[in-house]
């Protein structure tokens, strides 16, 4: 029998399995997950450089062209200040994002700190948690925004304006940050029980598990397995939760601002668009087809995105 060449001996090895690289190769076959993912890849680039290549500025007015049908010289045509709506809804993407975002953040590490505690350490932090979240969640969300803009808003513009009178500084007349600090917290109290039961009910699946064993064997801190070991191997169901959290955090957005409570004129968000324009939707149906459909187009993307990150994270569960 004579020798096989050494040169048709196959020497590759086979790339190490790697938990990302197949989720992203089970996502790239998801269809509508990578639809899902352009459009928000394109939102978020409207967020960050919209602003500095819309044709007019969002608070540009032109009398002479009040409530203008869309055209190629106004794509989405005008409100009726003469401002063109396009360059608005490209604006209000990044309100969107901005909200949606800092939201998303703030609710995902309140709910990460509290839910691996509790998951991790039991009783008494457990039941004290997990009441906690119960209660947040048993509050309505409208009446919670509410109460806080409500009975915080009037005071800190009022001491704004007071601090402008006082020092003649034109920082104390920008209000709108005060919207956003308001829209920031009301809707992060609202958010963070969800991830807190997640991450919870992930921990305890995680913490009996040998290698957690093993790491406390060799004397580690609670502090080091929770942080090393605990938490890396719970991201995953959280990640797909995010990416879910954000279309409803800028659904949510738009929701308050449309009913007065979130982020008010003359700042662009497509709410409040939506709110003036469905009082002369049946004149100049484009004030209000324009951001309810960019408004649909982004909630629909964050829901494909998240389905297929699912589907790519947990291919058991998935059908």
């Amino acid at each position: 029998m004579s020798a096989v060449p050494l040169s048709t001996i196959e020497t590759a090895e086979e790339p190490p399995v790697s938990l990302w690289r197949d989720a992203w190769f089970r996502l790239k076959r998801n269809r509508l997950a990578l639809f899902g993912l352009a459009v928000v890849v394109v939102l978020a680039l409207a967020a960050v450089f919209g602003p500095y290549l819309t044709p007019y500025d969002y608070l540009g007015q032109d009398l002479d062209a009040r409530n203008a049908a869309p055209s190629l010289t106004h794509l989405f045509g005008t409100d009726d200040l003469g401002r063109d709506v396009f360059s608005r809804v490209v604006y209000g993407t990044r309100t969107a994002f901005l909200v949606a975002v800092i939201v998303t953040l703030v609710a995902v590490l309140i709910g990460l700190a509290l839910g691996a505690v509790a998951g991790f350490f039991g009783d008494p932090f457990d039941r004290v948690i997990m009441w906690l979240t119960d209660v947040t969640m048993s509050v309505p969300n409208l009446l919670l925004v509410v109460v806080i803009n409500a009975s915080l808003k009037s005071p800190i513009t009022n001491w704004m304006e007071a601090r402008y009178l006082e020092t003649l500084n034109p920082f104390y007349r920008q209000t709108v940050w005060v919207d956003f600090i308001l829209v920031f917290g009301s809707m992060a109290l609202i958010a963070w029980p969800p991830y807190a039961r997640l991450v919870r009910a992930q921990v305890l699946s995680i913490r009996s598990r040998p290698y957690i064993t093993a790491a406390q064997a060799l004397g580690l801190s609670s502090w080091i397995v929770i942080t090393r070991y605990v938490i890396p191997n719970a991201l995953g169901p959280l990640i797909v939760s995010v990416s879910a959290g954000l279309g409803t955090a800028m659904v949510l957005e738009s929701a308050f601002s449309f009913l007065g409570v979130g982020v008010n004129p003359p700042t662009p968000s497509w709410g409040n668009m939506i709110s003036d324009g469905l009082r002369v939707w049946q004149h100049y149906p484009h004030l209000l087809a324009a951001p309810a459909a960019v408004l649909g187009l982004a909630s629909v993307a964050f829901s494909f995105l998240g389905d297929g990150l699912n589907d790519a994270l947990n291919p058991r569960g998935s059908k």
